[in-house]
């Protein structure tokens, strides 16, 4: 099947289990079809039903789907032997000769291991859904009539897709590369900065594909992730609209946020390390902190774009009723860790009678990150949390100025 054989907009369907994975596909392909009608599931039961109940024109399916696997699925296509053959795109972790031997006879249209080469994924889907130097563009849709800011942020916060990026994604992956492949620590460096990066490995590191002890900083996620994997979904959030904010007074405010939030964790991670503590969970709660935020922004932006009004007190406002839902329902929908959800709220305030030391950090590193730069360290010394922590105005001196 060639891409003249398709319809004018084809209808596509991934089944993934991962759901980063998931999303991943889904990107690359929109970025090639972002007309493609698409279903998305996440076990081979399901894509079982949707093959039952529609015409697809792509499938993209991985081998491991819990239930029916992917394999399986390809098997019944191809025993339903349609002329010409739907085009199957079969994905797998598994490398080994066996594995590719017994699914040639099956006749997919290609057979990609993971991690996935994003380059020659995105070329078999040109090659697919594409004819010869065509490209599709989509316009923005406007806002539909009658609608109002509050509203619309409304039914965009449990969707939305995180912040926009602070890291010029591709020159760090780029950066990282060496002669052995990518360099973890160089990456880790270089993407460190960007609460949307962060949130994101740390998000897919603690998904259903990987086990263990739940991951709570950037490190760690870098380094239970395939390097391959994280360099992928590091290069597919370049995919997402609205990563780079168009307007200039969204680009402030976000400015503002992004350095709120290394100033805080840097705070942290210096007081983390002179109390002996875990200071990369510290960084990695105090740079997420303002995510929602930054978020909300991100929406901002859709809503200048379809056709709203904004200006400098709309966003103040909309930051003060929405931000801090905003960050709740990302922690959430993305399943970061407990423990890390209660560090992240530890910089707005202290609930309970009883923090734990890294807790009172990350306050206390909040605290000094909102000081402007005419207010001393005097009364934060004097303060709850740094008598709780024994931390002096000689140690606070200390830790801002190193």
């Amino acid at each position: 099947m060639t891409a003249v054989d398709l319809p004018a907009v084809p209808r596509v369907l991934i089944a993934e289990a991962d759901p980063w994975s998931r999303d991943l596909l889904k990107q690359v392909l929109l970025n090639v079809r972002c007309d493609a009608r698409l279903d998305v599931c996440a076990d081979g039961q399901q894509a079982a039903t949707l093959l039952q109940e529609k015409a697809y024109d792509l499938i993209l399916a991985d081998w491991e789907l819990p239930g029916i696997d992917g394999l399986s699925l390809l098997r019944n296509v191809r025993q339903k032997r349609r002329s010409p053959a739907l085009p199957f795109i079969l994905l797998s972790s598994r490398n080994d000769s066996a594995s590719v031997r017994e699914a040639l006879p099956l006749a997919p249209t290609a057979y990609l291991t993971k991690p996935l080469n994003m380059e020659g994924l995105t070329q078999r889907l040109q090659d697919l859904l594409l004819n010869e130097g065509e490209s599709v563009y989509c316009e923005i849709p406007p806002l539909a009539p009658g609608m109002t800011l509050p509203v619309f942020l409304e039914l965009r916060r449990d969707a939305c897709d995180g912040a926009p990026l602070r890291v010029d994604v591709k020159a760090a992956v780029q950066q990282s590369l060496g002669p052995d492949g990518l360099d973890l620590q160089r990456l880790e460096d270089r993407v460190r900065l960007d609460p949307q990066i962060t949130a994101v490995l740390i998000a897919a590191a603690n998904s259903a594909g990987h086990h263990g002890s739940p991951v709570q900083h950037l490190p760690g996620a870098l380094h239970k992730l395939v390097p391959g994997q994280s360099m992928n979904l590091i290069l597919g959030l370049t995919l997402k609209h609205n990563v780079v904010l168009g307007d200039p007074a969204l680009m402030d405010y976000a400015e503002r946020h992004w350095q709120l939030s290394q100033a805080t964790a840097d705070y942290a991670r210096r007081l983390a390390r002179m109390l002996d503590l875990d200071h990369e969970r510290c960084y990695s709660a105090a740079i997420l902190h303002r995510l929602g935020d930054l978020a909300l922004l991100r929406c901002l932006e859709d809503w200048r774009l379809g056709g709203g009004a904004l200006d400098d007190e709309v966003i103040g406002e909309s930051l003060f009723t929405f931000g801090a839902a905003y960050g709740s329902a990302l922690r959430t929908r993305w399943r970061l860790p407990l423990e890390l959800r209660q560090l992240i709220a530890a910089t707005y305030s202290l609930e309970g009678g009883v923090y734990s030391r890294e807790a009172l950090v990350v306050n206390l590193a909040a605290q000094m990150a909102r000081l402007t730069e005419h207010e001393g360290l005097e009364e934060l010394a004097k303060g709850k949390t740094a008598r709780l922590l024994k931390v002096g105005l000689s140690e606070l001196m200390r830790v801002r100025k190193a």
